[in-house]
């Protein structure tokens, strides 16, 4: 969660002018008629969006210490934890945790259906981290997540940067150390990986660029490529292998890098996305103060 960087808003402005917003019905990814639609509002900042079994949507409200759930069901909104270690970027794992980028102390939780909070990082190298963003749980339960420095205002440590830089790291299923694996980015956020777990893309929100890596079976990331030049804020991934990033609205790219969608979301910042709903099909979209669907032809990565 952070206002967006100049080089991030001018890479998305220049692209936003030359490819324009498509409408549903031109659109490869966008269901025949569909609009965004408001589902929700009256938060602070809303985040790190993510789909459990049932397409239930839970994000968080990180000014308000919340994470809050929406019901696939029937669209109703409820908080489900209050606190929530000011919960960021999340994402469940194949047993029905919530597996949670916790910025109050700047560690990595699992957070159980009935709530139960176990902290699976809580440093590294002995010195706190940055403040974990965002994550993606490799099939085999593995996780990567990402440590850019935001100060916030709640911390009570110093906010000044605790490692040495702002990196990527990798936690295995075994839930050892995490080690690094990516160390030469600028400011690392969005992250998000294929459903085989072959590629990983790593959005330098800093840098205003995404890259893509091949994931090795020991965590680490070889053929570092440029995927497009645009950074992002969150990640998500449809059943088609396009990649949506976030920032000024959303914009999507094919699996070549090559942009063919831009939704404009009328918000200060667009946060981050994921996809839910009962059939997979809404793209759930949290920006600012508000939380938006919009019905796609296409379904989330599964």
């Amino acid at each position: 969660m952070q206002a967006p960087s100049s080089a991030s808003f001018v890479s998305a402005l220049i692209l936003l002018l030359c490819a324009g917003s498509l409408h549903s019905a031109d659109s490869k990814i966008i269901a025949p008629g569909a609009k965004l639609e408001k589902l929700a509002g009256g938060f602070e900042f809303t985040e790190g969006p993510a789909a459990d079994k049932e397409g239930s949507v839970f994000f968080t409200d990180q000014p308000n210490d919340r994470i809050v759930k929406w019901n696939a069901a029937d669209g109703t909104i409820n908080d489900w934890m209050k606190p929530c270690g000011r919960s960021n970027g999340t994402y469940f794992d194949k047993d029905g945790n919530l597996i949670a980028c916790a910025d109050e102390k700047n560690e990595l939780w699992s957070i159980s259906p009935d709530k139960k909070v176990t902290v699976l990082v809580k440093d590294f190298g002995g010195k706190l981290l940055n403040g974990p963003n965002d994550l993606w749980i490799r099939p085999d339960g593995a996780i990567y997540f990402t440590d850019p420095l935001y100060p916030r205002p709640y911390w009570k440590r110093d906010k000044q940067m605790q490692q040495d830089g702002q990196h990527v790291y990798f936690l295995a299923a075994i839930r050892k150390d995490p080690k690094r694996v990516a160390t030469d980015l600028k400011q690392p956020n969005g992250i998000i990986g294929t459903p085989d777990g072959k590629t990983l893309y790593v959005a330098d929100i800093g840098a205003g660029k995404t890259y893509a890596y091949d994931i090795q079976a020991d965590g680490s990331l070889t053929n570092k490529r440029l995927f497009c030049e645009l950074g992002s804020d969150g990640m998500t991934l449809d059943n088609e292998g396009n990649v949506y990033l976030t920032g000024r609205g959303v914009t999507v790219f094919d699996k070549t890098g090559k942009q063919i969608e831009h939704i404009d979301v009328a918000e200060p910042w667009t946060a981050n996305i994921t996809f839910g709903g009962e059939n997979r099909d809404l793209l759930f979209i949290t920006a600012s103060k508000n939380v938006y669907g919009l019905r796609m032809r296409v379904k989330g990565a599964k």
